[in-house]
């Protein structure tokens, strides 16, 4: 398994993730609960080892921090190209990355000595993971991106196809089993409140347990402290922790106040609209609407907020069913929230 980095500068989530996919229990986890095709049942995961390596591109940088991984596929090597995304924009050339990738793997390998003259190339199994909002347009095969060749020209048209997770994409139907640690990756990667990953690091430390798993527990501590909760709670101190069982004291000490502060900032909001209109109306009844109305659009603000941080940029009819909600609707649609795949399940039948 290759894992790559598009940025020279390696930002912080490209490191986490680098982190993470540096355990073996990981790589199993993708390739048993996310892959679904039959050679995986095939492996010998005992044989599962990571392997240096260094690869210089089409433009000679040295590709340092290049991680593989390769496990026996009935008596053979099997080479996984694990490739992580981290860009906003989806990469439409990804096939042709692939495909140069690929290549100087297997030039690697017959400089090093691993394949020796007549003797064949070990398969490759591409995958790319890619976490952006956006959905996932760029072509799966490198064919796709190369003129059709007419009649017997057809032959020298080269193809090669990566397999893609798209963690977006993922429904919930395939995040039900709690022991798989990327399952906890992408619902991590999808938390909105801090109650989310507290019930994600639960989970974790029951299937983590014992000194043998003290590394990748280590490895999302790591991930957790330095990248989810600082995206859940900009501005927030965090506090550096060394275990996961921290983490969820942590998580349970300061859940309550976090939450308490959004709620006085939408109520701020709110209460400063209500004291606007409050002039206009006259002082003694601008006071009892202001308070009224800034509690109630203070509540929808934190709300909003909320589902921002979870579903990414709400539509119009969202914004709408704010707008007009009762105090009783926003408090129903807050809990439903905590449970909802997606904005019609926090809607639906209210």
């Amino acid at each position: 398994m290759l894992l790559d980095s598009t940025s020279s500068t390696h930002p912080p989530h490209d490191s986490g993730y680098k982190l993470l996919f540096s355990h073996a229990q990981v790589v199993e986890d993708l390739l048993r609960g996310f892959v679904g095709e039959d050679w995986v049942e095939d492996l010998d995961f005992s044989t599962l080892e990571k392997v240096g390596g260094s690869y210089v591109t089409d433009d000679l940088r040295d590709r340092e921090d290049d991680l593989i991984w390769r496990v026996r596929r009935q008596g053979e090597w099997l080479y996984v190209y694990l490739l992580l995304e981290f860009q906003s924009t989806v990469d439409p050339w990804m096939a042709l990355r692939i495909l140069v990738y690929t290549g100087l793997l297997y030039q690697d390998l017959i400089k090093s000595g691993e394949v020796r003259p007549g003797h064949k190339l070990p398969a490759v199994f591409p995958l790319v993971i890619y976490n952006g909002r956006s959905r996932w347009t760029a072509a799966r095969d490198v064919s796709e991106l190369i003129e059709w060749l007419p009649g017997s020209l057809k032959r020298y048209h080269p193809a090669q196809r990566y397999f893609l997770l798209e963690e977006a994409a993922v429904s919930e139907a395939h995040l039900t089993d709690p022991q798989n640690t990327v399952v906890n990756i992408i619902r991590l990667e999808r938390s909105a409140v801090p109650a989310d990953v507290r019930r994600a690091v639960s989970q974790l430390l029951k299937s983590l347990p014992g000194p043998a798993s003290a590394s990748l527990r280590r490895a999302f501590v790591v991930w957790i402290n330095r990248i989810v909760l600082r995206r859940l709670m900009p501005g927030q101190e965090v506090p550096e922790v060394n275990e996961l069982q921290e983490i969820d004291t942590m998580l349970a000490e300061t859940v309550e106040g976090w939450t308490q502060q959004w709620k006085e900032e939408g109520l701020q909001e709110g209460l400063q609209q209500g004291r606007q209109q409050g002039l206009q109306q006259g002082l003694q009844q601008g006071r009892q609407q202001g308070r009224q109305q800034g509690r109630q659009e203070g509540e929808s603000a934190l709300l909003q907020k909320q589902l921002e941080r979870r579903f990414g940029p709400l539509p119009n009819w969202v914004h709408e069913r704010l707008g007009q909600a009762t105090p009783e609707q926003l408090e129903t649609w807050g809990l439903d929230l905590l449970d909802a795949a997606g904005l019609d399940e926090v809607f639906k039948a209210h």
